[in-house]
Protein backbone atom coordinates (compact mmCIF):
# COMPACT_ATOMS: atom_id res chain seq x y z
CA UNK A 1 0.00 0.00 0.00
CA UNK A 2 0.75 3.64 -0.84
CA UNK A 3 0.31 6.37 1.52
CA UNK A 4 -1.56 6.77 4.21
CA UNK A 5 -5.38 6.70 4.75
CA UNK A 6 -6.25 10.37 4.12
CA UNK A 7 -3.72 10.45 1.25
CA UNK A 8 -5.63 7.45 -0.49
CA UNK A 9 -9.07 9.22 0.40
CA UNK A 10 -7.90 12.50 -1.25
CA UNK A 11 -6.37 10.75 -4.33
CA UNK A 12 -9.53 8.60 -4.73
CA UNK A 13 -11.45 12.18 -4.38
CA UNK A 14 -9.55 13.69 -7.20
CA UNK A 15 -10.17 10.43 -9.46
CA UNK A 16 -13.77 9.36 -8.51
CA UNK A 17 -17.06 11.13 -8.88
CA UNK A 18 -18.83 8.24 -5.69
CA UNK A 19 -18.56 9.28 -1.90
CA UNK A 20 -15.49 8.17 -0.36
CA UNK A 21 -14.79 8.05 3.06
CA UNK A 22 -11.69 8.26 5.26
CA UNK A 23 -10.81 6.38 8.86
CA UNK A 24 -11.87 8.58 11.23
CA UNK A 25 -14.86 10.64 9.08
CA UNK A 26 -18.12 10.95 9.64
CA UNK A 27 -20.23 7.63 8.46
CA UNK A 28 -16.59 5.52 8.09
CA UNK A 29 -17.04 3.06 10.39
CA UNK A 30 -20.85 2.45 9.29
CA UNK A 31 -19.61 2.04 5.78
CA UNK A 32 -17.09 -0.83 7.09
CA UNK A 33 -19.51 -2.56 8.46
CA UNK A 34 -19.86 -5.95 6.81
CA UNK A 35 -23.27 -8.27 7.76
CA UNK A 36 -21.57 -10.40 10.41
CA UNK A 37 -21.12 -6.77 12.47
CA UNK A 38 -18.37 -9.27 14.45
CA UNK A 39 -16.00 -8.56 11.98
CA UNK A 40 -13.68 -5.92 11.96
CA UNK A 41 -12.53 -4.27 8.66
CA UNK A 42 -9.59 -1.90 9.14
CA UNK A 43 -9.76 -0.46 5.44
CA UNK A 44 -7.86 2.10 4.28
CA UNK A 45 -11.21 3.96 2.56
CA UNK A 46 -14.41 3.23 1.50
CA UNK A 47 -15.92 4.07 -1.91
CA UNK A 48 -19.54 4.00 -2.73
CA UNK A 49 -19.09 3.98 -6.88
CA UNK A 50 -21.28 5.98 -8.79
CA UNK A 51 -21.47 3.88 -12.02
CA UNK A 52 -19.51 1.26 -13.63
CA UNK A 53 -17.12 3.65 -15.17
CA UNK A 54 -16.69 5.08 -11.58
CA UNK A 55 -15.15 1.43 -10.70
CA UNK A 56 -13.19 1.48 -13.85
CA UNK A 57 -11.82 4.84 -12.92
CA UNK A 58 -11.19 3.67 -9.42
CA UNK A 59 -9.67 0.38 -10.45
CA UNK A 60 -7.07 2.71 -12.90
CA UNK A 61 -6.35 4.85 -9.51
CA UNK A 62 -5.68 1.62 -7.12
CA UNK A 63 -3.06 0.25 -9.86
CA UNK A 64 -1.22 2.73 -10.70
CA UNK A 65 -1.00 4.05 -6.37
CA UNK A 66 -0.11 -0.08 -6.01
CA UNK A 67 -3.80 -0.46 -3.79
CA UNK A 68 -5.98 -3.17 -3.87
CA UNK A 69 -9.90 -2.83 -3.90
CA UNK A 70 -12.07 -5.11 -2.60
CA UNK A 71 -15.46 -5.10 -3.63
CA UNK A 72 -18.82 -5.82 -1.12
CA UNK A 73 -21.98 -5.35 -2.84
CA UNK A 74 -23.84 -6.20 0.60
CA UNK A 75 -20.76 -7.20 3.19
CA UNK A 76 -22.33 -10.74 2.81
CA UNK A 77 -19.38 -13.53 3.76
CA UNK A 78 -16.19 -11.03 4.76
CA UNK A 79 -13.74 -12.15 6.47
CA UNK A 80 -12.17 -9.62 7.69
CA UNK A 81 -8.74 -9.77 5.71
CA UNK A 82 -8.93 -6.46 3.91
CA UNK A 83 -5.91 -4.33 5.80
CA UNK A 84 -5.53 -1.41 4.38
CA UNK A 85 -7.60 -2.37 1.20
CA UNK A 86 -9.97 0.36 -0.65
CA UNK A 87 -13.51 -1.06 0.56
CA UNK A 88 -16.14 -0.54 -2.59
CA UNK A 89 -19.61 -0.74 -2.13
CA UNK A 90 -21.85 -0.69 -5.29
CA UNK A 91 -25.31 0.04 -4.09
CA UNK A 92 -25.96 2.45 -6.72
CA UNK A 93 -25.39 -0.15 -9.46
CA UNK A 94 -29.28 -0.98 -8.69
CA UNK A 95 -30.20 -1.65 -12.37
CA UNK A 96 -32.71 -4.72 -12.90
CA UNK A 97 -33.57 -5.82 -16.61
CA UNK A 98 -35.92 -8.99 -17.03
CA UNK A 99 -36.49 -9.78 -20.55
CA UNK A 100 -38.94 -12.53 -20.10
CA UNK A 101 -39.07 -13.54 -23.74
CA UNK A 102 -35.50 -14.97 -23.47
CA UNK A 103 -35.59 -15.98 -19.74
CA UNK A 104 -33.25 -13.90 -19.27
CA UNK A 105 -32.19 -11.22 -16.79
CA UNK A 106 -29.48 -8.41 -16.32
CA UNK A 107 -28.82 -6.84 -13.31
CA UNK A 108 -26.14 -4.91 -11.41
CA UNK A 109 -23.65 -5.26 -8.84
CA UNK A 110 -25.99 -3.72 -6.43
CA UNK A 111 -29.05 -5.74 -6.77
CA UNK A 112 -30.42 -7.95 -3.91
CA UNK A 113 -32.16 -11.27 -4.08
CA UNK A 114 -35.35 -9.78 -2.87
CA UNK A 115 -35.53 -6.83 -5.66
CA UNK A 116 -34.50 -9.49 -8.50
CA UNK A 117 -37.64 -11.85 -7.41
CA UNK A 118 -40.10 -9.12 -7.12
CA UNK A 119 -39.60 -7.98 -10.78
CA UNK A 120 -39.24 -11.69 -12.31
CA UNK A 121 -42.32 -12.81 -10.45
CA UNK A 122 -45.37 -11.49 -12.54
CA UNK A 123 -43.89 -13.31 -15.44
CA UNK A 124 -43.65 -16.65 -13.55
CA UNK A 125 -40.21 -16.34 -13.87
CA UNK A 126 -37.60 -16.72 -11.01
CA UNK A 127 -34.04 -16.69 -10.32
CA UNK A 128 -31.68 -19.16 -8.27
CA UNK A 129 -31.88 -17.12 -5.04
CA UNK A 130 -30.89 -18.58 -1.82
CA UNK A 131 -32.72 -18.51 1.57
CA UNK A 132 -32.53 -13.90 2.30
CA UNK A 133 -33.94 -11.31 0.17
CA UNK A 134 -30.70 -8.67 1.28
CA UNK A 135 -27.84 -10.96 -0.19
CA UNK A 136 -26.82 -9.38 -3.13
CA UNK A 137 -27.37 -11.55 -6.50
CA UNK A 138 -23.92 -10.90 -7.95
CA UNK A 139 -21.43 -11.69 -4.77
CA UNK A 140 -23.53 -14.38 -4.24
CA UNK A 141 -23.46 -15.73 -7.52
CA UNK A 142 -19.19 -15.13 -7.99
CA UNK A 143 -19.17 -17.95 -4.69
CA UNK A 144 -21.49 -20.29 -6.66
CA UNK A 145 -24.78 -19.77 -4.80
CA UNK A 146 -26.87 -22.38 -3.28
CA UNK A 147 -30.44 -22.13 -3.44
CA UNK A 148 -33.86 -23.29 -2.91
CA UNK A 149 -33.76 -24.06 -6.36
CA UNK A 150 -30.44 -26.32 -6.51
CA UNK A 151 -31.48 -29.45 -6.69
CA UNK A 152 -33.08 -28.53 -9.50
CA UNK A 153 -31.17 -26.34 -11.71
CA UNK A 154 -27.71 -26.00 -10.10
CA UNK A 155 -25.90 -23.51 -8.63
CA UNK A 156 -26.65 -19.92 -9.27
CA UNK A 157 -23.27 -19.60 -11.24
CA UNK A 158 -24.37 -22.25 -13.70
CA UNK A 159 -26.89 -20.07 -15.18
CA UNK A 160 -24.71 -17.07 -15.77
CA UNK A 161 -24.23 -15.89 -19.49
CA UNK A 162 -22.09 -13.15 -18.83
CA UNK A 163 -20.85 -11.01 -16.55
CA UNK A 164 -19.97 -7.07 -17.32
CA UNK A 165 -16.42 -6.22 -15.00
CA UNK A 166 -14.00 -4.04 -14.90
CA UNK A 167 -10.50 -5.55 -15.11
CA UNK A 168 -7.22 -5.38 -13.41
CA UNK A 169 -6.14 -2.71 -16.11
CA UNK A 170 -9.09 -0.27 -15.48
CA UNK A 171 -10.75 -1.58 -18.77
CA UNK A 172 -14.76 -2.57 -19.07
CA UNK A 173 -15.56 -5.49 -20.55
CA UNK A 174 -18.19 -8.35 -21.23
CA UNK A 175 -17.39 -11.62 -20.25
CA UNK A 176 -18.78 -14.57 -21.81
CA UNK A 177 -17.77 -18.78 -22.29
CA UNK A 178 -17.06 -17.26 -26.02
CA UNK A 179 -14.75 -14.13 -25.35
CA UNK A 180 -12.49 -15.32 -22.47
CA UNK A 181 -13.50 -19.11 -21.51
CA UNK A 182 -10.70 -18.89 -18.89
CA UNK A 183 -12.08 -16.03 -16.84
CA UNK A 184 -15.69 -16.48 -17.00
CA UNK A 185 -14.78 -20.10 -16.00
CA UNK A 186 -13.19 -18.64 -12.59
CA UNK A 187 -16.26 -16.26 -12.06
CA UNK A 188 -18.49 -19.19 -11.93
CA UNK A 189 -17.83 -19.78 -8.01
CA UNK A 190 -14.64 -18.93 -7.69
CA UNK A 191 -15.13 -15.87 -6.17
CA UNK A 192 -14.26 -11.98 -6.88
CA UNK A 193 -10.31 -12.55 -7.28
CA UNK A 194 -10.19 -12.31 -10.86
CA UNK A 195 -11.89 -8.69 -12.04
CA UNK A 196 -14.90 -6.25 -10.09
CA UNK A 197 -18.39 -7.46 -11.85
CA UNK A 198 -20.33 -4.30 -12.42
CA UNK A 199 -23.24 -6.65 -13.74
CA UNK A 200 -24.31 -9.78 -15.05
CA UNK A 201 -26.75 -11.18 -17.37
CA UNK A 202 -28.24 -14.89 -16.48
CA UNK A 203 -30.74 -17.26 -17.13
CA UNK A 204 -34.39 -17.55 -15.32
CA UNK A 205 -36.29 -20.43 -14.27
CA UNK A 206 -40.30 -20.87 -14.67
CA UNK A 207 -41.61 -20.73 -11.29
CA UNK A 208 -45.43 -21.17 -12.27
CA UNK A 209 -46.42 -22.42 -8.57
CA UNK A 210 -44.16 -22.58 -5.21
CA UNK A 211 -45.16 -23.72 -2.11
CA UNK A 212 -43.36 -23.38 1.03
CA UNK A 213 -42.87 -22.64 4.25
CA UNK A 214 -41.63 -23.72 7.90
CA UNK A 215 -43.19 -26.24 10.57
CA UNK A 216 -42.01 -25.97 14.07
CA UNK A 217 -42.58 -28.18 17.08
CA UNK A 218 -40.89 -28.13 21.00
CA UNK A 219 -37.12 -29.67 20.83
CA UNK A 220 -38.30 -32.71 22.52
CA UNK A 221 -39.63 -33.74 19.51
CA UNK A 222 -36.96 -33.75 17.39
CA UNK A 223 -35.94 -37.59 17.48
CA UNK A 224 -39.04 -38.06 15.03
CA UNK A 225 -38.82 -34.51 13.24
CA UNK A 226 -35.17 -35.88 11.92
CA UNK A 227 -36.49 -39.80 11.20
CA UNK A 228 -39.31 -37.75 8.69
CA UNK A 229 -36.40 -35.73 7.90
CA UNK A 230 -34.43 -38.37 7.00
CA UNK A 231 -37.20 -40.93 4.84
CA UNK A 232 -38.27 -37.75 2.99
CA UNK A 233 -34.95 -36.60 1.73
CA UNK A 234 -34.73 -40.10 0.83
CA UNK A 235 -36.86 -40.17 -2.17
CA UNK A 236 -37.40 -36.26 -2.61
CA UNK A 237 -37.59 -34.85 -6.21
CA UNK A 238 -35.18 -32.54 -7.45
CA UNK A 239 -38.53 -30.35 -7.35
CA UNK A 240 -37.80 -30.23 -3.54
CA UNK A 241 -35.50 -29.06 -1.06
CA UNK A 242 -36.04 -29.24 3.06
CA UNK A 243 -33.89 -28.14 5.96
CA UNK A 244 -33.74 -29.88 9.15
CA UNK A 245 -33.18 -27.00 12.12
CA UNK A 246 -32.87 -27.13 15.23
CA UNK A 247 -33.29 -23.89 16.86
CA UNK A 248 -32.30 -22.29 20.70
CA UNK A 249 -33.24 -18.49 20.42
CA UNK A 250 -32.47 -16.26 23.47
CA UNK A 251 -35.69 -15.87 25.22
CA UNK A 252 -37.12 -18.86 23.78
CA UNK A 253 -37.76 -22.67 24.81
CA UNK A 254 -35.69 -24.51 22.29
CA UNK A 255 -37.37 -25.64 19.14
CA UNK A 256 -37.12 -27.94 16.11
CA UNK A 257 -38.12 -27.26 12.47
CA UNK A 258 -38.24 -28.34 8.86
CA UNK A 259 -38.45 -25.23 6.06
CA UNK A 260 -39.67 -26.68 2.76
CA UNK A 261 -39.45 -24.91 -0.89
CA UNK A 262 -41.48 -27.27 -3.47
CA UNK A 263 -41.13 -26.05 -7.40
CA UNK A 264 -44.83 -27.14 -7.51
CA UNK A 265 -48.88 -27.47 -6.59
CA UNK A 266 -49.83 -27.14 -2.95
CA UNK A 267 -51.88 -30.58 -3.11
CA UNK A 268 -48.04 -32.49 -4.12
CA UNK A 269 -46.07 -30.36 -1.80
CA UNK A 270 -48.68 -31.25 1.33
CA UNK A 271 -47.92 -34.76 -0.38
CA UNK A 272 -44.24 -35.30 -0.54
CA UNK A 273 -44.01 -33.40 3.02
CA UNK A 274 -47.06 -35.55 4.58
CA UNK A 275 -44.62 -37.97 6.58
CA UNK A 276 -44.60 -35.13 9.01
CA UNK A 277 -48.12 -34.42 9.61
CA UNK A 278 -48.37 -37.12 12.23
CA UNK A 279 -46.11 -35.49 14.44
CA UNK A 280 -47.42 -33.90 17.66
CA UNK A 281 -46.98 -30.78 19.61
CA UNK A 282 -46.95 -28.88 16.55
CA UNK A 283 -46.34 -24.96 17.42
CA UNK A 284 -46.79 -23.37 13.97
CA UNK A 285 -47.28 -24.35 10.11
CA UNK A 286 -46.25 -21.70 7.59
CA UNK A 287 -46.67 -23.74 4.96
CA UNK A 288 -48.39 -22.38 2.15
CA UNK A 289 -48.77 -21.33 -1.73
CA UNK A 290 -46.45 -18.39 -2.30
CA UNK A 291 -45.73 -15.83 -5.27
CA UNK A 292 -42.04 -16.86 -6.33
CA UNK A 293 -41.04 -13.25 -5.10
CA UNK A 294 -41.86 -14.50 -1.35
CA UNK A 295 -39.32 -16.74 -1.49
CA UNK A 296 -37.38 -14.76 1.28
CA UNK A 297 -39.78 -15.16 3.54
CA UNK A 298 -39.98 -19.27 3.78
CA UNK A 299 -37.22 -19.30 6.36
CA UNK A 300 -37.44 -15.67 7.87
CA UNK A 301 -34.01 -14.85 8.85
CA UNK A 302 -33.11 -11.43 9.69
CA UNK A 303 -32.53 -8.35 7.30
CA UNK A 304 -30.90 -6.37 9.46
CA UNK A 305 -26.87 -7.40 9.95
CA UNK A 306 -25.90 -9.00 13.38
CA UNK A 307 -22.69 -10.52 15.03
CA UNK A 308 -22.20 -14.47 14.32
CA UNK A 309 -19.80 -16.78 14.36
CA UNK A 310 -20.97 -19.55 11.42
CA UNK A 311 -18.87 -22.95 10.36
CA UNK A 312 -20.41 -24.87 7.63
CA UNK A 313 -19.20 -28.73 6.77
CA UNK A 314 -20.08 -31.08 4.07
CA UNK A 315 -21.92 -34.14 5.40
CA UNK A 316 -21.65 -37.64 2.86
CA UNK A 317 -24.89 -39.03 4.73
CA UNK A 318 -27.13 -39.11 7.95
CA UNK A 319 -26.93 -42.72 9.42
CA UNK A 320 -27.86 -43.28 12.98
CA UNK A 321 -24.77 -42.68 14.59
CA UNK A 322 -24.82 -39.52 13.14
CA UNK A 323 -28.45 -38.81 13.93
CA UNK A 324 -27.34 -39.69 17.64
CA UNK A 325 -24.61 -37.51 18.18
CA UNK A 326 -26.74 -34.68 16.71
CA UNK A 327 -29.57 -34.83 18.89
CA UNK A 328 -27.50 -36.04 22.04
CA UNK A 329 -26.02 -32.74 23.38
CA UNK A 330 -27.80 -29.48 24.02
CA UNK A 331 -27.57 -27.00 20.86
CA UNK A 332 -26.49 -24.11 23.48
CA UNK A 333 -24.39 -21.90 23.45
CA UNK A 334 -25.44 -22.41 19.33
CA UNK A 335 -28.32 -20.15 17.97
CA UNK A 336 -28.97 -23.10 15.21
CA UNK A 337 -28.19 -26.62 13.74
CA UNK A 338 -29.32 -26.74 10.45
CA UNK A 339 -28.86 -29.39 7.45
CA UNK A 340 -29.58 -28.45 3.87
CA UNK A 341 -30.60 -31.59 1.90
CA UNK A 342 -28.21 -31.32 -1.14
CA UNK A 343 -27.90 -33.98 -4.28
CA UNK A 344 -30.19 -33.75 -7.77
CA UNK A 345 -28.50 -31.32 -10.27
CA UNK A 346 -25.55 -30.32 -7.41
CA UNK A 347 -24.22 -34.18 -7.37
CA UNK A 348 -23.95 -33.70 -11.74
CA UNK A 349 -20.92 -33.76 -13.19
CA UNK A 350 -19.91 -30.09 -13.32
CA UNK A 351 -16.57 -27.94 -15.31
CA UNK A 352 -17.05 -25.29 -13.12
CA UNK A 353 -15.59 -23.86 -9.69
CA UNK A 354 -18.46 -24.63 -7.83
CA UNK A 355 -18.22 -27.99 -9.41
CA UNK A 356 -20.28 -31.31 -8.20
CA UNK A 357 -21.32 -31.43 -4.71
CA UNK A 358 -21.79 -35.47 -3.96
CA UNK A 359 -22.63 -34.73 -0.42
CA UNK A 360 -26.05 -35.26 0.77
CA UNK A 361 -26.19 -32.79 3.41
CA UNK A 362 -24.63 -28.94 4.16
CA UNK A 363 -24.39 -28.83 7.91
CA UNK A 364 -24.52 -25.26 9.15
CA UNK A 365 -23.62 -24.05 12.72
CA UNK A 366 -24.15 -20.99 14.35
CA UNK A 367 -23.73 -18.73 17.13
CA UNK A 368 -24.60 -15.08 18.17
CA UNK A 369 -21.55 -13.26 19.31
CA UNK A 370 -24.00 -10.42 20.96
CA UNK A 371 -22.07 -11.22 23.82
CA UNK A 372 -18.36 -11.50 22.49
CA UNK A 373 -17.33 -13.38 25.54
CA UNK A 374 -19.41 -16.85 24.48
CA UNK A 375 -17.05 -16.85 21.21
CA UNK A 376 -14.55 -19.94 22.80
CA UNK A 377 -17.53 -21.80 24.21
CA UNK A 378 -18.85 -21.47 20.61
CA UNK A 379 -16.16 -22.02 19.27
CA UNK A 380 -16.02 -25.54 21.25
CA UNK A 381 -19.20 -26.80 20.78
CA UNK A 382 -18.94 -26.53 16.98
CA UNK A 383 -15.53 -28.25 16.90
CA UNK A 384 -17.18 -30.85 19.40
CA UNK A 385 -20.39 -31.38 16.59
CA UNK A 386 -18.01 -31.42 14.18
CA UNK A 387 -15.99 -34.10 15.71
CA UNK A 388 -18.37 -36.10 16.47
CA UNK A 389 -19.91 -35.91 13.08
CA UNK A 390 -16.16 -36.61 11.80
CA UNK A 391 -16.90 -39.81 9.95
CA UNK A 392 -19.60 -38.40 7.46
CA UNK A 393 -17.75 -35.42 6.89
CA UNK A 394 -15.92 -34.97 3.73
CA UNK A 395 -13.64 -32.38 4.38
CA UNK A 396 -14.72 -30.11 1.76
CA UNK A 397 -16.50 -26.81 2.42
CA UNK A 398 -18.98 -24.85 0.25
CA UNK A 399 -17.61 -21.54 -0.77
CA UNK A 400 -19.82 -19.11 0.63
CA UNK A 401 -20.20 -21.15 3.81
CA UNK A 402 -16.32 -20.38 4.49
CA UNK A 403 -15.77 -18.61 7.82
CA UNK A 404 -13.15 -16.30 9.04
CA UNK A 405 -10.00 -17.99 9.45
CA UNK A 406 -10.53 -20.69 6.59
CA UNK A 407 -9.05 -20.44 3.32
CA UNK A 408 -10.55 -20.84 -0.74
CA UNK A 409 -8.72 -24.17 -0.60
CA UNK A 410 -11.15 -26.01 1.73
CA UNK A 411 -13.65 -24.91 -1.29
CA UNK A 412 -11.93 -26.59 -4.00
CA UNK A 413 -10.05 -29.56 -5.31
CA UNK A 414 -6.14 -29.44 -6.07
CA UNK A 415 -6.52 -29.03 -9.72
CA UNK A 416 -9.84 -26.68 -9.91
CA UNK A 417 -7.54 -24.63 -7.31
CA UNK A 418 -4.51 -24.65 -9.25
CA UNK A 419 -6.51 -23.69 -12.40
CA UNK A 420 -8.12 -20.52 -10.15
CA UNK A 421 -4.54 -19.56 -9.26
CA UNK A 422 -3.46 -20.02 -12.82
CA UNK A 423 -6.17 -17.40 -13.73
CA UNK A 424 -5.48 -14.95 -11.13
CA UNK A 425 -1.57 -14.58 -11.80
CA UNK A 426 -2.61 -14.03 -15.56
CA UNK A 427 -5.83 -11.75 -15.30
CA UNK A 428 -4.16 -9.53 -12.10
CA UNK A 429 -0.46 -10.57 -11.67
CA UNK A 430 -0.33 -7.38 -9.55
CA UNK A 431 -2.52 -8.06 -7.35
CA UNK A 432 -5.49 -5.08 -8.10
CA UNK A 433 -8.23 -7.27 -6.63
CA UNK A 434 -8.99 -9.21 -3.44
CA UNK A 435 -11.55 -11.32 -2.63
CA UNK A 436 -13.03 -12.15 0.69
CA UNK A 437 -11.55 -15.70 0.25
CA UNK A 438 -8.36 -15.35 -2.15
CA UNK A 439 -7.42 -17.94 -4.15
CA UNK A 440 -3.35 -16.91 -3.76
CA UNK A 441 -3.31 -17.28 0.25
CA UNK A 442 -2.42 -20.55 -0.14
CA UNK A 443 -0.74 -23.70 -2.08
CA UNK A 444 -2.44 -25.72 -4.64
CA UNK A 445 -3.18 -28.17 -1.37
CA UNK A 446 -7.08 -28.50 -1.25
CA UNK A 447 -10.04 -30.21 0.23
CA UNK A 448 -10.91 -33.81 -1.24
CA UNK A 449 -13.48 -34.12 -4.27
Amino acid sequence: MQGQPNEIADGLRDHVRGQVLAPGEPGFDDATRPWNAAIEQPVAAVVEAADADDVAALVRFARSAELTVSAQPSGHGASGDVNGVILVRTARLDEVEIRPEERLARVGAGVRWGELLAAAGPYGLTGLAGSSPVVSVVGYTLGGGLSWYSRRYGFASDSVRAFEIVDADGTRARVTADSDADLFWAMQGGGGDFALVTAMEFDLHPSPELYGGRMLWPVERAPEVLEAFREITAEAPDDLTTWFDLLNFPGAEPWVAVHAAYLGTADEGRSLLSRLDGIGDLISDSRASLPAADLGTIAAEPTAPSPGLGRGELLTGLDDDTVKSLLSAPIDPLLRVQLRHLGGALARPSDTPAGSITEAYNLYMLGSLANPDRAAAIRARQLELRNALAPQISGRKLFTYLAPGERAAAAFSTETLARLQDVKRKKDPSGVFKSNYPVLAEPATAANG
